[in-house]
């Protein structure tokens, strides 16, 4: 199992997850962040300048079993790509177990 954290454009947010359910992953958390990255000029909106300094994104946490990995990974790629710097990051990490509360199981069929 693996554990799986994107950090994407909020904007992607709808393409994300509909890309994620049309590969099976049907369960993950996100929620809104805030961050610094390389993004360092403002916005001109109606004359003024907005800084870009801090940046909204939305957080995603997603565990999968191995099998699912490279999907997952290849379809947030794919759906939150603009070839923009501010594209986002994903990281992946080990998840040694997996419980559900309501029936105990474990490892990869809690997370079905």
């Amino acid at each position: 199992m693996k554990k799986i954290e994107a950090i994407i454009r909020k904007s992607n947010f709808s393409k994300v997850k509909q890309a994620l359910h049309s590969v099976e992953v049907n369960f993950f958390t996100y929620w809104d962040v805030t961050g610094v990255g390389n993004e360092k000029e403002g916005h001109v909106y109606r004359g003024v300048t907005y800084s870009t300094a801090d940046i909204q994104r939305r957080y995603l946490s997603i565990v999968v079993s191995d099998e699912f990995v490279k999907r997952t990974i290849n379809a947030i790629l794919e759906s939150a790509y603009t070839g923009e710097v501010g594209d986002g990051k994903i990281f992946v990490f080990p998840a040694e177990e997996a419980y559900r509360i309501r029936t105990k199981e474990t490892g990869k069929t809690s997370l079905n």
